[in-house]
């Protein structure tokens, strides 16, 4: 006898929280695997690397002297000393262990700082393109989410005046990001300060900035971060992990830099949610910052080389346009002159073509028109899958 569920009745709330398409593209993808489907997958950001040697000795070390328990909700004090001492020799800027959260990956930063801090009627200002969960959490927390565009003929790089133009008396939060997911853009020095300048006459304004791939960048490209400047500082929340730099996805750790009162108010949500972030990967994530750089070097050294080779083969597909981004490890081609939608395009690639790629709107209306292909894979898998883009957009 089958059993009638009762409804389901979901919070309102539920209502407002978006997703990440990357993650349901990879999940049909995988189905159409287990059916016997060879797909070719440039839709997820994850570097295909395996996590450095040293780092995972680090961790494996600490799982056998017991680093398997509760730790502080904030993080462990050496490993906040580390990530403190990191930040202030890569942004030029003093930091203590007290101003620095540990939490479990790179978008709790992001959940934790728009509850913190976003309520209803206030306004938060988002890239568009940018990382969906930006847009998402904004709305989640109950406050209005103000797409800032981010424009292909701006080298993909942030127009200060689209930040500016968008600031009213309700604007609570800025986020900024740089490099970015999905566009590879990198803001630089000057187009920074011009925002910057604009924000110190609102004290009311805090700033969240991504700076996730900041590693991760090319052709003698700056990366430049608002922490560094001490007339905002108090207002600026630092986002940053191990995930893309040191190949450590999985190990699902990342960390948040912020003045003291604020990382207090982040480490009562963190005590609400998670408890704490796993003690043994804090241990390799010390290891991470303080340890052997040369796997690090490596990796970049072989996403550069991917970054020209993908955006070559790019150019040479007819209706294809692709910018040489300057840093993350993502293309943003222009497929407008293709005729259809960037989500038809991206179904019928997957469906048709065996090529998992994503949208450009998975990342806001202003991608209309693009695709974003991630790097993170070899060269013989990007020849492969741009092969059969090529072949499926001749056939057309």
């Amino acid at each position: 006898m089958t059993q009638t569920l009762p409804s389901l009745n979901l919070a309102s709330r539920m209502s407002r929280l978006g997703t990440e398409t990357a993650f349901e593209v990879l999940a049909r993808a995988k189905q159409l695997e287990s059916e016997g489907r060879d797909i070719v997958h440039l839709e997820i950001g994850e570097p295909d690397f395996d996590t450095p040697a040293n780092i995972v000795e680090a961790g494996r070390q600490a799982l056998a002297e017991g680093w398997t328990h509760y730790g502080p909700a904030a993080g462990l004090p050496d490993a906040r000393e580390a990530v403190a001492h990191y930040v202030a020799t890569t942004r030029g800027t003093s930091v203590n262990g007290n101003e620095v959260c540990i939490v479990p990956g790179g978008k709790p930063v992001m959940f934790y700082a728009l509850l913190a801090l976003a309520e209803a009627g206030d306004e938060v200002i988002f890239p568009d393109p940018g990382f969906p969960i930006y847009e998402s959490m904004i709305r989640f927390a109950g406050a209005k989410a103000v797409g800032c565009p981010i424009r292909e003929s701006n080298g993909f790089a942030l127009d200060p005046q689209d930040v500016i133009s968008r600031l009213t008396e309700k604007t609570k939060l800025v986020i900024l990001n740089s490099p970015a997911n999905p566009t590879g853009g990198v803001t630089g020095r000057t187009q920074l300060e011009e925002v910057l300048a604009a924000l110190r006459n609102r004290p009311d304004v805090w700033i969240l900035s991504d700076e996730i791939y900041s590693r991760l960048l090319y052709d003698g490209a700056e990366h430049v971060s608002p922490l560094s400047d001490p007339s905002i500082r108090d207002r600026v929340i630092l986002l940053d992990g191990f995930s893309k730099t040191w190949a450590m996805t999985g190990w699902r750790i990342g960390f948040g830099v912020m003045r003291q009162d604020l990382c207090e108010a982040i480490t009562k949500l963190m005590i609400n949610s998670n408890s704490c972030t796993a003690s043994f990967t804090q241990r390799a994530a010390i290891e991470a910052l303080q340890g052997d750089q040369s796997d690090v070097e490596k990796m970049h050294a072989k996403f550069d080389k991917r970054r020209k080779h993908i955006v070559g083969l790019l150019n040479e597909i007819p209706g294809f346009s692709c910018h040489l981004p300057k840093g993350a490890f993502y293309v943003m081609p222009n497929i407008r002159e293709l005729g259809m939608t960037a989500k038809e395009l991206q179904d019928r690639l997957l469906l048709e073509a065996g090529v998992a790629a994503l949208a450009g709107t998975a990342f806001g209306a202003e991608g209309e028109g693009y695709l974003r292909f991630s790097y993170a894979t070899d060269i013989p898998t990007i020849e492969k899958g741009l092969g059969r883009v090529r072949e499926f957009v001749e056939a057309l």
